[in-house]
């Protein structure tokens, strides 16, 4: 049993032996939170744990013979505005008169096996012995309004998800304001917030502050999650470290606005708030109607940051991503848009096709550039079919040359946009998002789509649909490079245009929905300008996304780093790309670049024609690395070792489950000054009594020698030792591969 009712004083307890999360009823029949973190012991009163009988001086309260009950000071689970309460809440719901005042009242629960589907959302899955759910039911009886909060808890992972529902029961429409999925007051604010935010091509590094007094959060009002912030927020205690003592994760899936923020009250509790951001939101909830919310997955760890992320990596690996992607081996693709651009030919892929094959590739990926007039990101964006002057027999004449190889076969598309100049825009100019009357902004010369018309999604599925039954696709890139301005939809009444956005990425997820279900062999990578979009959700449909367009192996440390927290390295698209590197120019060795790549999912984007015959070999051998160890990268524990936030130097480890092998990298950016010490590199993860051999080094090690002293790393020329030294100069890098010994 993992959801623990106490009838007789009104508690709810979840708990699965590593994390609880405890709330009750209150003396007003709201809900008031007791406890979040690690598993507490059942018994049948936890009432102790928030205390209703200290009054304040400058509290409203609710009852004239209790001045002490006021929902100012207590911890509550799902808060309203305006009753005694100054903090941001949860919810603010509007009726016919103007009214914001809500008072959702605890009417009634029950718990179900497993995790049921959030309607037209996507959200993780669970079977009935994987989970239980837990639905309160609160009903305000002036507005007439029907509120359902859903608990889910996992029965092997440290996670909960949290999500909301409203169902109008009265006559007259009502009107969302504000619809967080989840809210948890925390009993202090002794935690540092942890964020992952950048900017194009440097998406998700890692930013840390104290939580102070006020409000900190980080948003997106672009229509997308963003590369700006991601859709996570963690809270760590001050003394955590990658391994050890409390972390909070919170990550939102949704793939538009949202909003998560952690309000710093007079008192010192911190309430947190997921959810869609309610600017320019508001949702007309006509009578009979229901609106669901997104979910939010909670990780608790108390075995640091690391425990945190290992909680993400795992429950998304085996409880959202696509079912038949959970084992499937990802092909080694090459991509040939740094290897062409818009400037090719059948020819030109076939060659290069033929050059990947030999060199092991087993997936080709036309980019951009193969339909319409495409020459140039100016035209030709949603008519999504092929350019004869390029491809005279067609994409069915290409991918049967490129199956005839031995290979399989994958397309560029941009379904979201399209440009001015082109004939879907000549024909249905209605169907580009813009303000009637205000000036249209371009971004990357195109406008996008307006997914909330049914029309649209539909004629983008006869498109695609003909293309991956005519050509056998095996993968789609979906592409997304550029974000909503101008927001209004001409299909939705001039009091419902605060939907647009929501109602958009529910098109988006639609689309997603029909396609995945319908050609389930498909595998589909999402990517929004590189990492704009790269989200829970969209790993529900698609389990890689290209994690940013910036390739540079330096930069890669700090994306690939900061993604890890949340994100599993199946899911991280890395490739190796040319140098000088089309987004740095800086020139890295192949050797590091592949390092780096190795710890996601493997490709490369550049023209192996252009390769030396060393070079070939090497990328042969890479190749053939690769494809030994992916399923170690995909099923295996990630530890973070060396931060590139605070280092000169970063480390990461992959573990196998059972401990009997693991996959090491070791990156120097910049080298450092001659007559420095013999480094050594900590190990986590293994196991203490198993002795493992390392690939190229003589000797065997046991576990708890190689995590308490660690690795040897080989000798650094300091200036002398020209002839000892094992590497030097910039952008350094070492694998080592553990294996345990007999094995």
């Amino acid at each position: 049993m993992l959801i623990h009712i106490n009838e007789e004083t009104k508690q709810f307890h979840l708990t699965n032996g590593q994390v609880s999360y405890i709330f009750h009823i209150m003396k007003n029949q709201q809900l008031g939170h007791l406890y979040y973190g690690k598993a507490l012991r059942h018994r049948a009163d936890f009432s102790h744990l928030q205390r209703y009988d200290v009054p304040t001086a400058a509290s409203c309260h609710l009852y004239a013979d209790d001045p002490a009950f006021s929902l100012e000071t207590a911890r509550q689970e799902y808060p309203s505005y305006g009753t005694s309460d100054f903090r941001e809440p949860a919810m603010s719901l509007r009726s016919q008169d103007g009214s914001h005042i809500s008072n959702f009242q605890y009417d009634s629960y029950s718990v179900t096996k497993g995790k049921p589907a959030l309607a037209g959302l996507p959200a993780t899955y669970a079977s009935d012995d994987e989970a239980e759910t837990l639905t309160i039911i609160l009903k305000d009886t002036r507005m007439q309004a029907e509120l359902q909060l859903h608990y889910t808890i996992f029965k092997h992972h440290p996670i909960m998800t949290r999500s909301a529902s409203i169902s109008n029961g009265g006559s007259e429409a009502l009107y969302i304001e504000r619809m967080m999925s989840a809210s948890v007051d925390f009993a202090d604010k002794d935690f540092t917030m942890i964020q992952l935010s950048g900017a194009w091509s440097r998406e998700r590094h890692v930013l840390e502050r104290p939580l102070q007094m006020g409000i900190q959060s980080v948003s997106s009002m672009k229509g997308a999650s963003s590369h700006q912030h991601n859709p996570f927020l963690a809270l760590r205690r001050p003394q955590t470290t990658e391994h050890t003592g409390e972390a909070y994760g919170f990550n939102f899936v949704y793939s538009s606005n949202f909003l998560a923020q952690v309000e710093v009250d007079h008192y010192d509790v911190a309430r947190l708030t997921m959810g869609i951001h309610p600017f320019r939101f508001e949702w007309k909830l006509k009578a009979g109607e229901e609106f669901q919310a997104p979910e939010v997955v909670m990780a608790y760890s108390n075995t640091g940051l690391n425990g945190m992320s290992q909680a993400f990596h795992n429950v998304y690996r085996e409880q959202l991503i696509p079912e038949q992607w959970k084992k499937e081996e990802r092909p080694v693709l090459i991509n040939n848009w740094e290897a062409t651009y818009f400037d090719f030919n059948e020819e030109k892929l076939v060659d290069i096709a033929m050059e990947a094959k030999e060199l092991g590739v087993e997936l080709f990926v036309l980019d951009d550039g193969w339909f319409g007039k495409r020459d140039n990101d100016t035209t030709s964006l949603g008519d999504w079919w092929e350019d004869r002057t390029k491809l005279p027999n067609g994409l069915e004449g290409v991918s049967k040359r490129i199956h005839d190889l031995g290979l399989k076969f994958g397309l560029w598309f941009e379904p979201e946009m399209v440009n001015p100049v082109s004939e879907l825009y000549k024909e249905h100019p209605e169907w580009a998002i813009h303000t009637p009357g205000a000036p249209q902004t371009l971004g990357r010369n195109q406008l996008v789509l307006d997914y909330s018309r049914d029309e649209v999604i539909n004629y983008l599925y006869e498109k695609i649909a003909g293309i991956i039954e005519k050509t056998g696709l095996s993968y789609i890139k979906w592409d997304m490079n550029r974000n909503i301005t101008e927001a209004y939809s001409l299909g939705l009444e001039t009091d419902q245009q605060g939907e647009f956005f929501h109602r958009y990425i529910l098109g988006v997820y639609k689309l997603y929905d029909r396609l995945t279900t319908n050609y389930p062999h498909v595998l589909f990578e999402s990517c929004a300008a590189g990492g704009g979009r790269f989200d829970p959700a969209l790993l529900h449909y698609a389990p890689q996304a290209w994690t940013s367009d910036d390739t540079d192996s330096v930069e890669r440390l700090k994306i690939q780093y900061g993604t890890s927290f949340a994100y599993p390295l199946y899911s991280i698209g890395s490739h190796i790309s040319a140098v000088p590197n089309h987004q740095t120019l800086r020139v890295t060795p192949l050797e590091t670049r592949a390092n780096t790549a190795y710890f996601g999912t493997f490709g490369y984007e550049l023209n192996p024609i252009d390769m030396t015959d060393d070079e070939k070999a090497a990328v042969k051998e890479q190749i053939t690395f690769y494809k030994k160890h992916r399923s170690l990268v995909r099923d295996g524990h990630f530890y973070r070792l060396q931060s590139p936030f605070h280092h000169n130097e970063t480390a990461w480890m992959v573990v196998s489950e059972d401990q009997s092998e693991a996959l090491v990298g070791w990156y120097k950016v910049l080298a450092t000054p001659a007559n420095k010490t013999q480094q050594t590199l900590p190990l986590v993860g293994l196991h203490e009594q198993v002795e493992y051999e390392i690939e190229g080094l003589a000797g065997t090690f046991y576990g708890d020698e190689l995590m308490q002293v660690g690795i040897q790393l080989p000798t650094e020329f300091n200036g002398v030792n020209g002839s000892k030294a094992a590497r030097g100069g910039d952008y350094q890098s070492q694998i080592f591969y553990l294996t345990q010994r007999g094995e």
